[in-house]
């Protein structure tokens, strides 16, 4: 659907992308993830039309259009900002493009109505300024204007980021389920890793302008292939010398394992490393409990469900398990 092939992008003597190669498939919802100032949006604005890559191609269905001008991509594009015009009805605002693109009155409207309903904007709500609606409300009129002008593509850039913590996790979900109702190819840049995880079919790790890993949120998450991506994909505990040695791990390697991954009290199977530690700390947050315990010379934070029975006290004695399976090792630099 969308093929990014040794795509570099210069910013005077800055490189700001290094030989970037991405295929995104069709009716596929890919996210470009990374902090700040890692290429995901400069990526992002190189397929839409607003950067020409200094080397390198960019094709949609098999056709080149590196040097397409952005109005002919057919691309839908939604900014951080909205970028809606405040002065401007809903209506107007979504209507936008259709009348660019010299629509008949009838069809300009029986669009926007359509389109509208499907993000869920109330017919009351067309007639309102912009300006006079909330920030999820914006958001889903930005969301309209990107769609109905039916392009192959939509783009997203943080398209979240300016909502609070709760419309965020609301927005997110309704996100996917639009995207599945319209079946409509979606990039989307984001530095949130549970946003990632949550949204994506596939993503795509960036740092420093290069891509770390291209995988599913299962294969990101439990086979990060980088240490930057088993950093920067949720929280990791990295082992110390004292778990290293006691478990015969290489010593030119860094060792890591997740923190769901940590057994603590349970039976273990044959192979798996017991040490004794003690409860230092603990995080309540409902469905889970985040313990923080002192084991092999180091802490060891760990996730353990919430059966509202099992809980461990601060000063209390357990045993914490690890299996050399759960443990992702890559090479020091």
């Amino acid at each position: 659907m969308i093929q990014l092939k040794d795509i570099v992008v210069r910013f005077g003597d800055f490189e700001a992308l290094h030989h970037i190669n991405v295929d995104v498939r069709e009716g596929e919802f890919f996210t470009f993830l990374g902090p700040s100032g890692c290429g995901k949006t400069t990526t992002l604005r190189t397929i839409t039309g607003f950067i020409e890559p200094v080397s390198g191609t960019v094709h949609m269905k098999g056709e080149d259009i590196t040097h397409v001008p952005i109005e002919k991509r057919n691309i839908g594009i939604v900014f951080q900002s909205y970028a809606l015009f405040p002065t401007m009805t809903v209506h107007d605002n979504i209507a936008f493009g259709l009348k660019i693109k010299k629509l008949k009155k009838a069809e300009i409207e029986e669009k926007v109505h359509t389109i509208a309903r499907k993000v869920e904007l109330g017919e009351d709500k067309l007639s309102r300024a912009v300006g006079q609606l909330s920030g999820g409300q914006q958001q889903r009129v930005a969301i309209a204007r990107a769609l109905v002008t039916e392009p192959s593509i939509i783009c997203m850039d943080e398209p979240l980021s300016n909502l609070d913590a709760k419309l965020r996790v609301q927005l997110r979900n309704e996100l996917k389920k639009m995207q599945r109702e319209f079946g409509i190819t979606t990039i989307y840049v984001t530095h949130d890793q549970e946003e990632a995880l949550t949204l994506s079919d596939r993503i795509a790790v960036f740092n420093k302008g290069y891509i770390e890993q291209i995988g599913t949120p299962n294969e990101v998450y439990n086979h990060s292939k980088t240490e930057f991506v088993a950093n920067f994909i949720g929280d990791i505990n990295r082992l110390e010398d004292g778990v290293s040695e006691a478990m015969h791990l290489s010593a030119s390697s860094h060792h890591f394992i997740r923190l769901e991954r940590v057994r603590v009290n349970r039976e273990h199977d044959d192979g798996c490393f017991t040490s004794e530690g003690v409860i230092e700390s603990r995080e309540y947050y409902g469905l889970y409990i985040k313990y923080y315990i002192r084991a092999c010379g180091q802490t060891i934070k760990v996730i353990e469900k919430n059966d509202g029975i099992n809980i461990y006290e601060p000063g209390e004695k357990v045993t914490v398990g690890i299996h050399p399976a759960d443990i992702m090792s890559y090479e020091a630099r």
